[in-house]
């Protein structure tokens, strides 16, 4: 497996960043960085997803963009000396490359098509946390959490997917007994199947259909901006 984002680059760019690449493991649960942070590394995931997630004033936190190994982490901090405005979380155990945000940003200095990709990245980034504001704003939950299945549905390696009813509710926002609710209708309809700690799709279509739109704008979206597509295994 490999970067998605670093593969769809020209060979000099990629010249650029990959001598200086070193790959670890990451585990669920780990912040790669936190709000309010100067970060001094850019994260390319290859293995699961990272999400981003606000931090709000009770201290609750919403996910508001989930990352895979279409993309990167850190752009939008690190190589600018600008701090970070969310969360960073490993969502599950993967494997992700990273180099220090002084020499991706050294890169950037000396390749335009490198800043043409970052700035096409970042839009699609952009893109999906407006597009997750607007969502939870105005979308049923059961909506919603099919959306957010979908999407990590794509950045996993196989149909089943380890979560608990806890990390929905943080993802989301929501309490944990809202989740088991919505949760069961998705079951009923049997398009998903749950276990203690695990989520499996059954039925992608289905989920689709259940899901508020936003999902397939998204990928309307990444598609224009010519970015590379997690897909589902």
């Amino acid at each position: 497996m490999e970067n998605l984002w670093i593969a769809a680059l020209d060979a000099a760019d990629r010249k650029r960043i990959e001598p200086h690449l070193k790959e670890r493991e990451i585990t669920r649960g780990q912040m790669l960085y936190d709000a309010g942070e100067a970060v001094d590394q850019v994260w390319f995931p290859i293995k699961g997803v990272v999400s981003l997630m606000t931090i709000l004033p009770d201290d609750k936190m919403v996910e508001t963009a989930a990352i895979g190994r279409e993309g990167l982490i850190g752009v939008t901090c690190g190589p600018f000396n600008a701090r970070a405005a969310s969360r960073a979380i490993s969502q599950r155990d993967g494997i992700a490359a990273h180099c220090s945000a002084e020499v991706f940003g050294e890169a950037l200095e000396d390749s335009e098509t490198l800043r043409s990709a970052l700035s096409r990245f970042t839009e699609g980034l952009m893109a999906q946390v407006q597009q997750a504001a607007a969502c939870n704003a105005q979308h049923r939950l059961d909506e919603r959490l099919a959306r957010w299945l979908l999407m990590l549905h794509d950045r996993a390696e196989d149909d089943r997917i380890d979560l608990t009813q806890a990390d929905i509710a943080g993802m989301l926002g929501v309490r944990r007994a809202t989740v088991s609710e919505v949760g069961t209708v998705l079951e009923r309809k049997s398009l998903i199947q749950r276990g203690r700690g695990w989520v499996k799709v059954l039925d992608r279509d289905g989920l689709e259909a259940a899901s508020c739109g936003c999902y397939g704008l998204m990928r309307d979206v990444m598609k224009d901006l010519k970015l590379p597509q997690p897909e589902a295994a």
